[in-house]
């Protein structure tokens, strides 16, 4: 981990967007406050976007309304005159309007790094997650742990809040709970977080990033120039490694969190005990306790992990370890994640129709047993070899649904060749009805049905909400 000061500037707002030529690219979530903020600032906008449908007509009309200038179904061409490009997080590094701003010199935004450079001199400092899986939940309870504590906050960012509405807003925070994926990070060079953790790393998004290196490096920028403490996984060495790469302020630290008791400079669990060994007085000898790991919802495995992620950010900005414990109290997730829907003669059935990838889909797995399991869906790309070799041993049966279940098929083939598997051959979404019905007759008393796809929901679904949905209505429909 190396050190180096790092100093954050802070714009003066209005003068240094006042007559710039700005092209935001993309509407939606982002670019709509993003265009809206740099006209109010004085900045001569003109908003791009792929689409042309009903939303971004919609969208345009409030634009241009405002006098800002929106070509929509062009998104590929750079506007003349464009000093600055602000992007909605998604679209690819390796697109024809960003090829051609590094041709010009056109430096690139993301909505991140506008809100970043748009805090005032009194802004609340950033704690800032980031990982393949678990950050909504972390930075959830991030944000309860703040709470509790009395600090003013909000979870905002990939969370579904945007930061520049909590930047510009007339509400004032303490501090700020903030949810960064790999897209968002990319477009924030400048970015400096109070405190920084990424909660591990494992492939995704790679055709966007390009490699599993290119996509390991956006989210280790989280780390970049951070106050108090880089928060890694000790059980993923990948991030570890980021915190080494990484450029920070003098002084702050390296801090690891585990399932395990913690070492020093670290948060742990001990006889059921989440402890911290990180931020007590004479960490070498003392640890504090924080929580019970009943005390987290629900208890399993990646979800303590989350907690403790959670509370070693909190612990950063100095948050005492009872709040911690009444932040986790108060935590609720939020619907399909691991989820208890309800239980069936004697079998439990868990929706986790969150679990969009593998990674996710053996955090789950690794939560229950025996498991009759729900899978399939769209795999991205993806491979199922070491997720069935590392969960085999769980499963009592499987259920197959979707457009890509043979890539489980073969892998179930190959790795758990003695697993009774029902392979529906259906992609309507009236499949989950038979799919529960099927997993039933597999069960037995004390097992757990659990719906943990693998995969993305959209060959049968509009979204995996939609499909955790038809899910708890079938195991309804089942116990009725």
């Amino acid at each position: 981990m190396g050190s180096g000061q790092v100093t954050s500037s802070v714009p003066s707002g209005t003068s240094e967007f006042q007559g710039k030529h700005v092209t935001v690219a993309g509407l939606g979530v982002s670019g709509l406050p993003a265009a809206k903020a740099l006209h109010a600032r004085g900045a001569i906008v003109t908003a791009v976007n792929d689409g042309d449908d009903a939303r971004a007509r919609e969208q345009a009309a409030e634009l241009e309304a405002l006098g800002i200038t929106v070509r929509l179904g062009d998104g590929a061409t750079l506007p003349e005159g464009t000093e600055l490009i602000v992007t909605a997080p998604g679209w690819q590094p390796g697109k024809p309007l960003f090829r051609a701003a590094e041709q010009a010199g056109v430096p690139v935004w993301g909505d991140v790094e506008l809100a970043w450079r748009l805090r005032g001199p009194d802004a609340a400092p950033w704690l800032a997650v980031t990982g393949t899986n678990g950050k909504t939940t972390t930075v959830q309870m991030l944000a309860a742990i703040l709470k509790a504590a009395g600090l003013r906050t909000a979870a905002v960012g990939n969370i579904g809040v945007s930061l520049l509405d909590a930047v510009l807003g007339d509400e004032q925070y303490d501090v700020l709970a903030v949810e960064l994926s790999s897209y968002q990070l990319h477009w924030a060079p400048s970015l400096r977080a109070y405190s920084g953790a990424v909660l591990n790393l494992a492939p995704d998004h790679l055709d966007w990033h390009g490699s599993m290196d290119a996509y390991a490096a956006d989210k280790g920028r989280i780390y970049e120039g951070n106050k108090v403490a880089c928060v890694y996984n000790v059980a993923d060495p990948r991030t570890e490694d980021l915190v080494r790469e990484a450029d920070v302020e003098e002084g702050c630290r390296a801090v690891g969190f585990t399932l395990q008791a913690p070492a020093v400079s670290q948060l742990g669990v001990v006889d059921g005990i989440l402890v911290d060994r990180a931020f007590v007085e004479n960490r070498q000898k003392n640890a504090q306790e924080l929580a019970e790991v009943s005390d987290v919802d629900p208890p399993a495995p990646h979800n303590i992990a989350n907690a403790l992620a959670a509370a070693a950010l909190a612990r950063s900005f100095g948050v005492p370890a009872q709040a911690v414990r009444d932040g986790l109290r108060a935590f609720k997730p939020d619907a399909h994640r691991i989820a208890h829907v309800a239980d069936v003669d004697g079998v439990a059935y868990v929706d986790d129709s969150k679990a969009t990838n593998t990674h996710a889909a053996e955090a789950s797995l690794a939560a229950y047993e025996p498991i009759v399991w729900i899978a399939g869906g769209l795999a991205k790309g993806a491979e199922f070899d070491e997720l069935v070799a590392n969960s085999a041993k769980r499963l009592r049966g499987v259920v197959l649904i979707g457009a890509d279940r043979a890539l489980i098929r073969e892998a179930l083939a190959r790795h758990a060749p003695e697993v009774p598997v029902v392979d529906l051959d259906r992609t309507d979404t009236g499949a989950m009805l038979q799919a529960v019905t099927e997993a039933k007759r597999l069960a037995r008393p004390g097992d757990t049905v659990l719906l943990a796809p693998a995969c993305a929901s959209m060959d049968m679904f509009t979204n995996y909400n939609q499909r955790g949905d038809a899910f708890a209505a079938a195991v309804r429909e089942l116990g009725a």
